[in-house]
């Protein structure tokens, strides 16, 4: 062959050759990578303003709208948690929101197996019936759901209309969970199952130790998403509850009237309301990011 003419091997061997990497690929994800910084920052400047007024003066705020707490006042977090009365609305939504999430969740995991596992008569019914609920807001029946909370309260008058939130908020997020997490519970295979019982495990001990742990993830996911709204939520607590069982958010539009000057203040009953989230997101980050992602390469 001639010189200019390559052989097989030698074509071989540049085809093999590893080839450099694309600078419009890496050009486009720096800019992508730049992008979602600008975006975090810009999500993010609300709640550090926030913070950093909680910690100033109402003399600084006055003269510096926006500035750094170079001498932090703390004593307005402990105004706020005293003469806003934010102890007593804290406990109250921490009360509420968290047991209408392991309420709810608790039911949607034990509606969601057997839709998910078992095939009978009237699945394909009984599944339209839970997702009909993701089409319809919860507010549209809020004149219902207020008799209906009005003629327990006269019925029942020991039982705290807390309790009744507490069940209303759990209703309201059953049909979100059991859509997600029948199709968590769809993906597992069914030799698991199979080998608990040739192993002589019951139905109940198969779904406790074996099936829920599996679907950790799904369960924190759907807890956060239940968790966000309730906690955020100022329609129903306005509505059902009476002054001194108000959550966060309702009192936070007392707060607001009352000390409406204190702009420091405000923003550390503004603080006090959004920690618990904040914190909920950095412990659970690693939970939901699996949860969101499972199953995408199946």
């Amino acid at each position: 062959m001639t010189s200019g003419t390559l052989t097989v091997n030698e074509r071989s061997t540049v085809a093999a050759r590893p080839r450099p990497p694309r600078r419009r690929v890496q050009v486009g994800g720096a800019a992508s990578a730049i992008l979602l910084w600008v975006y975090a920052l810009a999500a993010l400047a609300p709640l550090i303003i926030m913070a950093f007024n909680s910690l100033r003066t109402e003399k600084d705020l006055a003269n510096q709208p926006l500035g750094l707490p170079l001498h932090p006042v703390f004593e307005n977090y402990s105004h706020a948690w005293s003469a806003g009365n934010f102890s007593t609305y804290f406990v109250n939504s921490v009360v509420i929101t968290v047991s209408a999430v392991v309420l709810g969740t608790g039911v949607s995991v034990l509606a969601a197996y057997p839709l998910g596992r078992y095939r009978f008569r009237g699945r394909g019914a009984l599944s339209s019936y839970f997702l009909a609920g993701l089409m319809l807001p919860i507010r549209l029946g809020a004149v219902p759901v207020f008799y209906l909370v009005n003629s327990l309260t006269q019925s029942l008058p020991g039982v705290d209309a807390r309790f009744w939130l507490i069940c209303v908020y759990a209703g309201s997020g059953v049909p979100f969970s059991v859509f997600v997490l029948t199709a968590f519970f769809r993906q597992l295979p069914m030799e698991l199952e199979e080998a608990a019982r040739i192993d002589g495990a019951g139905e109940l001990r198969i779904f406790a130790r074996i099936m829920v742990p599996m679907v950790r993830p799904a369960l924190t996911t759907v807890a956060l998403f239940q968790f966000i709204p309730l906690w955020n939520d100022f329609f129903f607590p306005l509505v059902l509850l009476k002054d001194d069982q108000w959550t966060l958010p309702t009192g936070l539009t007392r707060f607001f009237g009352e000390f409406e000057a204190a702009h420091a203040q405000l923003s550390a009953g503004l603080v006090i309301t959004t920690i618990p989230l904040v914190v909920l997101f950095l412990v659970a980050t690693k939970q939901i990011v699996a949860g969101l992602t499972a199953g995408m390469s199946k």
